[in-house]
């Protein structure tokens, strides 16, 4: 079998091409952006933004409508049975308006706000996961978000009113060698007259089983009259020389329609193409700033439903005369659940909210709250598994064959598994955020560290950074978090006091700048390969959003009258476990094991731990670790099957 169709790229062409789709300027604030310089602007968050009070009626008009359907006809065990959504339920989402849900009314859809949008998704995703991924990969990332923020008006009225109502899309970049490289994305969009040819393989493509529409990016080779570059098409998927060849198989969301999809000689035309040629990859990027909320959203519906089977079960199981939860060791964990469900739910409804209101730029929070959610929602399914036991690691399926009730706890946390994946790694979530965090450095000190840049444009930008660190360095010596009366409005009456938790996120703030300074004046250009060093600066600035979402949230709740004291103490205690996480990472910046690790992981690729690996078999397949992505005619059949 020939090897991978892919182009050669240089490490440098690849960070070009990632930082041209970067969104630069940054026209609005942000709570995040300013956290991570120092500056912690907590009146960008608090007092916590309202919705509209239509927003809320049409929002719990529409999630009292899909709790009914959630309740009455979806098969969720039947879903993970057959690994498919029965097409009836599918037809019964889109008769209920739910492929619509953040589509605009006067193209058919429900028009309902992020927040609501988000709530949705949780509430669908907890009956189950694999249709909270169908409706948020059509509409989070699939044709109607791009269209809505790049499209034409004429693309709009063609487009929208199909996927409001009757088409599912699908989000199609990643390819068999591509993941999150995309400057070596080898699909072609050759220009022909008024349309471009299309040829290339896609990888896991969900819902392109099932897809009508196809969001599409492929590279135009530049030429006369054409800028070149990675580019966004609307595909029909019934296209000609479209075949879906494989329905993929996973370890969770068994019901996810998620393929393979080969184009050869695909005709599209240029009226069907996304903004211009070469924004593509801005376009994918840019959809993803508020898209990126969905999944955190449906790791929120799972933490409220860890916490609900960890109570009913610890209440009626015992050992030793008590209920487990009276024993530290379980209690500890429900603890956990319970404070980080509430923390968790704070980030994406403070995030979701600011998106709506649009008057600050969420490109940061949406991403922590992504990366945050997807960690913390796997570690509380893990949890549940632990405090349920044998019966955590038993399938429903069994626990019901034998008389008990049916938890699908194992099926929680394969499903989960992904988020930590989907939609741009952990691994990549960390260098993205931390590429924005340092984003203030690299503008007045960049062509420092750049080892191109010549000694005339090193010296100016050595003036540029001076006069800004001049400026920026003393103002993290000190600030509100170091007196004790700051914040005073988050200690009211018969309440626990949370300003001590938000004094301590301020002088973190400035610590967390501080330590990125120190980074970069030691390590200058060789910053961004310190991976660990930076994955730990953004986590401790997850964790210091976290407990100010936190400490907003509970506040608004008490001012509203709902639940404030409760909320107060799921706060205090996310906080106090929070901060003990930030404590520990701020000690592993420096203390770590990383230079170790790197020597031991060039001795692993070297062979030398070679007869580490004996005493074992190795039962894997014969086949290569990349599947042949060479352009050309399909040779499988067409498991393509839309849904009508």
């Amino acid at each position: 079998m020939s090897a991978p169709s892919v182009r050669p790229v240089s490490e440098r062409e690849a960070r070009q091409v990632a930082e041209a789709a970067r969104e630069q300027d940054w026209k609005k604030p942000s709570f995040a952006k300013e956290l991570f310089l120092g500056r912690f602007r907590l009146d960008l968050i608090h007092p916590h933004p309202s919705p509209a009070v239509e927003d809320v009626r049409r929002g719990e008009e529409f999630l009292s409508k899909l709790r009914d359907f959630c309740e009455t006809r979806i098969d969720s065990a039947r879903i993970e049975r057959e690994a498919r959504i029965p097409d009836e339920t599918i037809e019964g989402l889109k008769e209920l308006g739910a492929l619509g849900m953040k589509i605009d009314t006067k193209y058919g859809g429900l028009g309902l706000t992020q927040v609501y949008y988000n709530k949705a998704l949780a509430l669908v995703g907890s009956a189950s996961p694999a249709i909270g991924a169908l409706l948020s990969a059509h509409q989070s990332i699939g044709v109607p978000q791009p269209l809505k923020l790049f499209g034409t008006q004429e693309q709009r009225d063609t487009f929208l009113p199909r996927c409001a109502r009757t088409d599912i899309s699908a989000f199609l970049l990643t390819e068999p060698d591509v993941g999150s490289d995309p400057a070596r994305l080898a699909t072609l969009a050759v220009p022909d007259g008024d349309d471009y040819i299309l040829d290339g393989v896609k990888l896991w493509t969900t819902n392109g089983v099932v897809a009508d529409l196809l969001v599409v990016m492929a590279r135009v080779p530049k030429s006369e009259g054409h800028k070149g570059g990675i580019t966004a098409f609307v595909v029909e998927a019934a296209s000609e020389g479209i075949t879906v060849e494989n329905r993929n198989a996973f370890m969770g969301l068994r019901g996810l329609e998620n393929g393979v999809t080969r184009f050869h000689q695909v005709r599209v035309p240029a009226a069907h193409r996304i903004g211009p040629e070469g924004a593509g990859l801005k376009i994918a990027l840019t959809t993803l700033n508020t898209g990126r909320l969905s999944l955190p959203a449906m790791c929120v519906g799972a933490g409220k439903w860890c916490l609900k089977i960890a109570r009913e079960w610890s209440t009626v199981r015992e050992q030793w005369g008590k209920s487990i939860a009276r024993h530290e060791a379980v209690g500890s964990k429900i603890a956990f659940i319970a404070a980080t469900t509430f923390a968790l739910e704070a980030v994406v409804d403070l995030s979701s909210q600011m998106a709506d209101e649009d008057r600050n730029d969420i490109r940061i929070e949406a991403a922590l709250a992504k990366l945050y959610g997807s960690e913390m929602g796997w570690l509380m399914a893990d949890e549940l598994v632990q405090i349920r036991g044998g019966r955590g690691f038993e399938t429903a399926a069994s626990l019901a064959a034998r008389g008990e009730r049916a938890v699908p706890t194992e099926q929680i946390l394969r499903d989960l598994r992904i988020n930590r994946i989907f939609e741009g790694s952990s691994e990549i979530m960390h260098l993205l955020i931390a590429r924005e965090a340092v984003d203030a450095h690299l503008s007045v000190a960049g062509d420092l560290i750049d080892p191109e840049k010549t000694l005339g444009e090193k010296a100016k930008a050595g003036a540029r950074a001076g006069g800004f660190y001049a400026r920026w360095l003393p103002k993290l010596v000190t600030g509100p978090g170091q007196l004790p009366r700051t914040y005073t409005e988050f200690h009211p009456p018969g309440h626990r006091d949370l300003s001590g938790h938000l004094r301590f996120a301020e002088r973190s703030s400035r610590r967390l700048a501080r330590s990125t300074f120190y980074a970069m004046s030691r390590w200058q250009g060789r910053l961004e390969t310190k991976q660990g060093f930076l994955g730990r600066i953004v986590d401790i600035g997850a964790e210091l959003f976290a407990i100010s979402a936190a400490c907003v949230r509970a506040e608004a709740l008490r001012a509203e009258g709902d639940h404030g004291t409760e909320a107060y103490q799921l706060a205090d205690a996310f906080c106090r476990q929070s901060r003990i996480r930030v404590e520990e990472l701020f000690g592993r910046l420096w203390t770590n094991t990383d230079e170790l690790d790197r020597k031991v992981v060039a001795s692993v690729m070297s062979g030398a731990y070679e007869w580490l690996e004996r005493g074992v078999v190795d039962p894997s397949g014969e086949g290569p670790w990349i599947a042949d992505a060479t352009p050309g005619p399909s040779k499988a059949e067409n498991v393509h099957r839309p849904i009508h």
